[in-house]
């Protein structure tokens, strides 16, 4: 997600808009997950040395032996992830298909709390955590938004860029034209993510320049906070800026929002992965370049609309 700890500030779950200091194990962070979905990408593959998939060598003996990959995501971010007749879709999943088919493993989702995803991960619930989830240093350091230490932080794997959008009432009725026109006004977030370090960050900047603070209204996942703008307690709403762009055009059948302004602070969504493993790592940024060279990456993010935020190398740690 795209915003500092995101969802989810990612591009954006800009998720580019903090898991920041929230993407860490500590206090600031939520161990329990929510109801949980799961859902099968790619196509598998028997494990053992008789699997032919062409990077299957890289991977860990111990997901060699299982068989499959094990992922957390928090699935509310369309098109990046969501639920669908029961089922986990969107760019994610597709992503993570390919990779499984790479890797010569079944990736399985597992949808759940999104601040709490890393604290999963670390925990060993989760072999990876793919939810649009921003890079950054906090979180790869697992450090809080004050620089102090609070967990081991994760390594991430980079294959997508975004940045976080500020979207509004279809017509725009209080005439907000950037995030900039926020301060003293209500703006809705979802808690955790990335967005909401970029709204904290411009509130800042408001009071720093004489104004009043932004009315920062945080809420446990984003269709809470969609739904505050829509009722207009809220006069806009921060999100991932693919996930914007597909709420704007799908919500009321395109009647319910506009993005205002440009897409700000876009920055890596990465696969977040445990430290101390880093053979994993590895195969993954094997993977992930492997399914960029023979054109599947960009066939999935054209199906789901999501081009923009395509990149030409994975990056291990690439964010800022």
């Amino acid at each position: 997600m795209t915003a500092s700890t995101t969802r989810r500030t990612t591009a954006a779950r800009s998720r580019i808009a903090a898991v920041g200091a929230i993407a860490v194990a500590g206090a600031l962070l939520l161990t329990g997950c929510g109801d949980q979905t799961e859902s099968s990408g790619g196509s598998g593959s028997d494990s053992g040395k008789s699997n032919s998939a062409p990077l299957f060598d890289k991977l860990p003996k111990k997901i060699q032996e299982a068989g499959v990959l094990k992922a957390g995501t928090n699935a509310e971010y369309a098109p990046m992830e969501f639920q669908e007749g029961g089922k986990i879709v969107g760019v994610d999943p597709d992503i993570a298909a390919a990779l499984g088919e790479k890797l010569g493993v079944k990736v399985e989702f597992t949808s759940g709390s999104f601040d709490g995803l890393i604290t999963a991960l670390n925990s060993g619930r989760y072999d990876i955590a793919m939810s649009s989830i921003t890079d950054n240093k906090q979180r790869q350091e697992g450090l809080d938004d004050k620089g102090k230490k609070l967990g081991p932080g994760v390594d991430f794997v980079d294959y997508f860029v975004a940045g976080t959008a500020v979207y509004v009432q279809k017509g725009n009725p209080k005439g907000i034209n950037s995030i900039e026109d926020l301060c003293g006004k209500p703006a809705a977030v979802q808690r955790g993510t990335t967005y909401e370090k970029a709204l904290q960050d411009q509130s800042k900047k408001c009071t720093d320049a004489g104004k009043t603070a932004i009315k920062i209204q945080s809420f446990e996942n984003d269709t809470e906070a969609q739904t505050r703008v829509k009722s207009g307690g809220a006069v806009a709403g921060v999100n991932d800026y693919p996930v914007a762009v597909d709420l704007v055009r799908k919500a009321d059948n395109g009647n319910a929002f506009e993005i205002v302004g440009e897409q700000v602070d876009a920055g890596p969504f990465g696969i977040a992965v445990n430290k101390d493993n880093k053979q994993l790592t590895e195969a993954l940024e094997a993977a992930v370049n492997a399914i960029i060279e023979d054109g599947t990456y960009k066939k999935i993010l054209a199906k789901w609309g999501a081009e923009t935020g395509a990149i030409d190398k994975a990056v291990v740690n690439g964010g800022k």
